[in-house]
């Protein structure tokens, strides 16, 4: 257990960083960039890459925001600022 605050904000703000980009590549590049190539495959009968545009983006927008509780938790606990 360490009180290191600039490690602290340095693995939060590098959690943070990881999410957004995983973010941006499902929202706008596998709904709008990849979306031509992705349409070449199909899920539940629909173009992948209209997929991902429509319904799949909410889920890993959804998956997330579980990642991200569970990795500040381990975070918090690794610098001793977490509640109990």
């Amino acid at each position: 257990m360490q009180h290191d605050s600039h490690g602290y904000w340095k693995a939060t703000l590098a959690l943070l960083r990881n999410i957004l980009i995983i973010w941006f590549l499902v929202s706008f590049g596998a709904g709008i960039l990849f979306a031509p190539w992705l349409n070449n495959f199909h899920l539940g009968g629909y173009p992948l890459g209209f997929w991902f545009a429509q319904q799949g983006s909410m889920y890993v927008f959804i998956a997330l925001i579980f990642y991200y509780k569970f990795k500040m938790d381990k975070i918090d606990r690794r610098f001793d600022v977490h509640e109990d």
